[in-house]
């Protein structure tokens, strides 16, 4: 699933060390020491003043980023929170929370190290394996490297009775084969998917992506480091996490396995956290994602505590390209940043509820 095609290594670490180079000369907006949040908000993302003064004010704003290929789509929001930045970190490492959610279909945080028990329920339904059976390089409803295809062929007795279990409990040993590779080998064994004509470098891809300097608010080198070179650079006040869910996302139900990565700022940083949910692999859609999540201090006063939490999402999706693409592209764009926004509302409103009850008691 996660197979490594032909690519050859040292390129995948030129173009990932070429991606770091970039944000770590030109990240903008503002240092860990002394954050701009005005004129990261403004030059940076392109706000209006009255739109600075609404996420000051505690409402909500989310805008979609000028894209740089008809395939990529950046979304930036924030919305100031009045309650501590450590009501975030327990927020979003709620798992329970989000296994409640209409969009969560099945989530299972990975045991460390992962076990093959922890994919029981990692599998395709009765149309996906059909669709499988079908597939070819460059022909397949399935995001899979053209060896992962060629195994599933090679491997499958597709006539037998039970050829559903077949193709799970191998999905499930790739799965877990796969995660060990990028635990030990980190981005070079995020692979290739075959199943369009043109191929999707998902490493490069990756890289490609964290050079939208624009669209990081934060100058955090160890964290941007670790993001590319993981799992070598890890800093000590970080913390990495996996699981996989099954979400509802477009026509069709999606797989998909995430490393959640978690930085504890130092109480005098301005960051007081930040977080990377990085996709590591997607059975549709979502050819590469990263979502950046950043708890930015804002009041001082321990009884009146507050934070900036500023959130970008950035993908490459399949099916945006060309005439039909670019309607496609509108409508998910644009469904996309009401969503974040209306996101960015619930959470405050969950999170200062929380405060309002702690201070209660």
């Amino acid at each position: 699933m996660f197979q490594l095609a032909m690519i050859p290594a040292a390129k995948i670490r030129s173009v990932i060390c070429a991606a770091w180079l970039i944000v770590a000369t030109t990240a903008p907006g503002f240092s860990q020491s002394k954050p701009d949040l005005q004129k990261f908000f403004r030059e940076d993302i392109g706000l209006s003043k009255d739109q600075i003064a609404d996420i000051q004010s505690g409402k909500a704003v989310a805008k979609a980023m000028p894209s740089r290929t008809p395939s990529e789509v950046f979304l930036f929001g924030a919305i100031y929170i009045h309650a501590a930045p450590e009501s975030y970190l327990q927020f979003e490492r709620d798992f329970d929370r989000r296994r409640e959610l209409p969009n969560y279909w099945a989530l299972v945080v990975l045991s460390n190290p992962p076990q093959l028990s922890d994919f029981q329920n990692f599998a395709l339904d009765d149309d996906e394996i059909q669709a499988l059976k079908k597939c070819t390089p460059g022909d397949c409803q399935m995001q899979l490297p053209a060896n992962s295809i060629e195994e599933f062929h090679r491997s499958i007795n597709w006539s037998a009775p039970d050829v559903n279990e077949q193709v799970n409990r191998l999905l499930q040993k790739t799965a877990l084969k796969r995660l060990l590779a990028y635990q030990k080998d980190g981005n070079e064994v995020l692979g290739v998917y075959n199943d369009k004509r043109d191929p999707t470098v998902v490493p490069e891809q990756f890289a490609y992506m964290l050079t939208y300097t624009k669209a990081l608010p934060a100058h955090l080198p160890d964290f941007y480091t670790y993001l590319l070179a993981y799992p070598n650079a890890k800093p000590l006040n970080v913390e990495d996490t996996f699981y996989w869910a099954r979400v509802k996302f477009g026509l069709k139900p999606t797989l998909r396995v995430i490393h959640l990565i978690t930085m504890h700022g130092n109480p005098t940083d301005a960051v007081a956290y930040a977080f990377a949910e990085k996709q590591l692999y997607s059975s549709h859609y979502f050819e590469t994602a990263l979502d950046l999540s950043f708890c930015v201090r804002g009041s001082e006063d321990p009884k009146q505590p507050g934070f900036y939490l500023i959130m970008t999402m950035g993908s490459e999706q399949a099916g945006l390209t060309g005439a039909k693409g670019a309607v496609v592209r509108k409508a998910a764009v644009g469904r996309s940043v009401s969503h974040l926004q209306n996101a960015l509302t619930k959470i405050k409103a969950t999170l200062e509820g929380k405060q309002a009850v702690e201070v209660l008691r």
